[in-house]
């Protein structure tokens, strides 16, 4: 890692360490953490191997419902429930990948999706994840026996240490030779299979340990939030995270953390916004854009795929690239 992006992270890491007392809501900014490591755990199966999953939302809301049940009726403490969670997430990306793994392109998509959606009809129908309720009243309980998570600072910081630590995994895992060998699969894959590399065997590690980390996000949500929903286990919310990557910067470490937090923040902010520009402009309809969510974002989403193709972050990482290389020239 280099010092300048080395330093930008030490810059971030400092400024969520110190936004509750700058008088950010720290359920909000737990929120939006844990969407970033969804996202972050998507874009190492997407960025760096190169494989579209449609149904990373089984992932995320499976190990949300897993984690809470084991808390909320098992009584589990919360180390124990994002265990359970995390390996939740784990199984369910060994099933989809040992079943999706071998085809390519939009079929390998098409089939995660045909699974998640399998996922998401068993979490309407079954009794432990209240239907269309949702498995409501997750209790925070203690963290180790010791540890009272019902302070939101303390379950903030908590949460934090959580989430830069599945970061660095994701961080080491991309810097390691396993993640050469992935960035391998996605740019030649053909050549590493000539190098005598077992692609199948690398995608479904890639595929189980994205699976893992997004199950990881979906059971510290739970935990955070209190609840789980069939938001979180709807197709929706396998595209949201793609949409994230994109606009954020596919294949950069950076990327998904901008992503989620411009998607997050304008989901939670575009009603603020339609209040503001029907009084500036006396036009009724901007009040109604908080309805209109999807609408908002998926135009954000098309400006940004003509405007900015590599992502936001893409975009400035190569034109710091092309500043240096003129000024080397």
């Amino acid at each position: 890692m280099k010092k300048t992006s080395l330093a930008l992270y030490l810059l971030l890491l400092a400024a969520l360490v110190v936004a509750p007392f700058a008088g950010a809501y720290p359920v909000f900014v737990m929120k939006l953490m844990c969407y970033a490591l969804f996202a972050s755990a998507f874009n190492l199966l997407l960025g760096y191997t190169g494989l579209l999953s449609f149904g990373h939302a089984a992932f995320l809301g499976g190990s949300a419902y897993m984690a809470g049940h084991a808390m909320k009726v098992w009584g589990v403490t919360p180390e124990i429930g994002l265990v359970l969670g995390t390996l939740t997430g784990a199984l369910l990306g060994w099933i989809f990948g040992a079943l999706a793994i071998r085809r390519q392109g939009i079929y390998f998509a098409m089939i995660t999706l045909a699974l998640a959606q399998m996922v998401f009809f068993v979490a309407l129908q079954a009794k432990f994840t209240g239907g269309e309720d949702g498995l409501q009243s997750v209790p925070r309980g203690k963290l180790f026996g010791l540890v009272d998570l019902q302070n939101d600072l303390t379950m903030y910081y908590v949460a934090l240490v959580i989430v830069v630590a599945a970061f660095l995994l994701i961080v080491r895992t991309i810097h390691s030779p396993f993640g050469q060998v992935l960035k391998g699969i996605k740019e030649n894959e053909p050549r590493a299979l000539s190098l005598g590399y077992d692609v199948s065997r690398f995608k479904l590690l890639a595929f189980v340990i994205s699976a893992a980390l997004s199950g990881l996000a979906g059971s510290l949500k739970t935990l955070v939030l209190g609840f789980a929903t069939l938001s979180d286990v709807h197709w929706s919310a396998s595209g949201q995270v793609i949409l994230m990557t994109l606009v954020g910067g596919l294949g950069t470490l950076s990327g998904p953390l901008v992503g989620s937090a411009v998607v997050v923040l304008l989901e939670n902010k575009i009603g603020e916004l339609g209040h503001f520009l029907a009084r500036i402009t006396t036009i009724d309809w901007f009040n109604s854009l908080g309805e209109s969510v999807t609408i908002v974002t998926g135009l954000i989403f098309v400006v940004c795929v003509l405007a900015f193709r590599r992502g936001v972050m893409g975009e400035i990482i190569a034109f710091v690239g092309r500043r240096r290389g003129a000024s080397n020239g």
